[in-house]
């Protein structure tokens, strides 16, 4: 039975929220620091968002669905994957909330998942979130 173990990871990048707005939801940003997943949404509240790719060669989709949109600010949205080995149900659903926070011309990044199981999956998934979070940081960085 899912838990409430939350996971978080956390940055400060070197460029205006704005900008790392449009890294996190570019679909070919996405996709550098997404383990390769190809992103499909259209960032309207409600709707589907699809991540496809391949994973220790296995090709799979993950899906969820938007919750909150604030450009530059926050963005909420849900997120199952097969590959965790759970059934599609909503209970199995991770929460995904990446705010943006302005820092006089930096910006912290935070992004959280909750609804890990243990807190040995949270920290799983944070250690995930580590490397995409510093992957956003190194694109957003670089222009």
């Amino acid at each position: 039975m899912p838990g409430n173990h939350v996971a978080t990871s956390s940055t400060v990048i070197d460029a205006p929220a704005s900008h790392v707005w449009d890294v996190i939801t570019d679909p070919g940003a996405v996709k550098e620091f997404m383990f390769g997943a190809d992103l499909v949404t259209d960032w309207t509240v409600g709707g589907p968002m699809v991540w496809r790719g391949e994973w220790e060669g296995k090709a799979y989709e993950d899906k969820g669905y938007i919750l909150e949109v604030e450009p530059g600010q926050r963005l909420v949205h849900t997120h199952f994957s097969p590959l965790g080995g759970e059934d599609d149900k909503p209970e199995n659903y991770h929460t995904l909330t990446w705010t943006l926070e302005d820092q006089g011309g930096a910006t912290r990044l935070t992004l959280s998942q909750d609804n890990n199981s243990t807190e040995e999956a949270a920290a799983h998934a944070q250690g995930m979130w580590d490397m995409l979070v510093a992957d956003v940081k190194k694109i957003a960085e670089r222009g």
